[in-house]
């Protein structure tokens, strides 16, 4: 369903307006490609059978339960899209059990149209687009409870070590030297968006969502 010069978006919002005004500024855009746009929890989870888009924004506030839920299925049935939260709640709860779910992206409805194509870009890109307020939020609860905050934690809570794929690893340590995925595409002539689904189940593995985050749960485990 993807080539490596569109970004694909599936978008899972109940704001009509704010549906409409990404819509509108998707159009406008020859590198981003609106696929669905849905509005409630079951509709989300109904578009999931569908090929995968590459970024889904999710809102958290569904007139039928909880995004949340969408987010979760959408990591195990499209596992090579990244997830971003679009909403309006700042509190810590919801932050945490987004990440926990495998969002990559968390974003307040204070931004513009135009402000969410650079976020979905970033996102694409192997960025973890974050709201100031949100990020100021894990960061001092990772200060304060480094061990204990949700989607941080080191992912061998379980005593089982993390198993990377070979290719994975050679992504992966090329991040750590600093490599961006156009470097490592070219490197490894592949395309950009491989490198991009590489990225992805590392994250997913590793439990992280992020490049710093991933290469402190590599190092920490022993896999760099």
């Amino acid at each position: 369903m993807t080539d490596s010069t569109v970004i694909y978006v599936a978008i899972v919002e109940d704001d009509v307006h704010l549906q409409n005004a990404i819509a509108t500024a998707i159009q406008g855009s020859p590198d981003i490609c609106m696929t669905d746009a849905v509005n409630t929890r079951a509709a989300g989870l109904k578009l999931l059978e569908k090929p995968p888009a590459d970024v889904l924004l999710v809102d958290l506030g569904l007139p039928d339960g909880s995004g949340i839920d969408v987010i979760r299925a959408a990591c195990s049935l499209w596992p090579t899209c990244a997830v971003m939260v679009c909403t309006t709640f700042a509190d810590e709860a919801h932050v945490l059990q987004s990440i926990e779910a495998g969002a990559s992206g968390y974003l307040l409805k204070d931004g513009t149209a135009g402000d969410m194509l650079a976020e979905i870009r970033s996102l694409y890109g192997g960025g973890s687009p974050i709201s100031p307020l949100i990020a100021r939020q894990i960061l001092t609860r990772f200060r304060l409870t480094p061990l204990a905050a949700p989607g941080l934690v080191s992912a061998l809570d379980n005593g089982e070590q993390v198993a990377l794929s070979t290719r994975e690893k050679e992504v992966l340590e090329l991040i750590t030297k600093g490599f961006t995925a156009d470097e490592i595409a070219k490197l490894l002539l592949v395309s950009q968006h491989t490198i991009r689904t590489y990225v992805r189940r590392i994250y997913i593995k590793l439990k992280v969502t992020s490049k710093a985050e991933a290469i402190y749960e590599a190092r920490s485990q022993g896999l760099l």
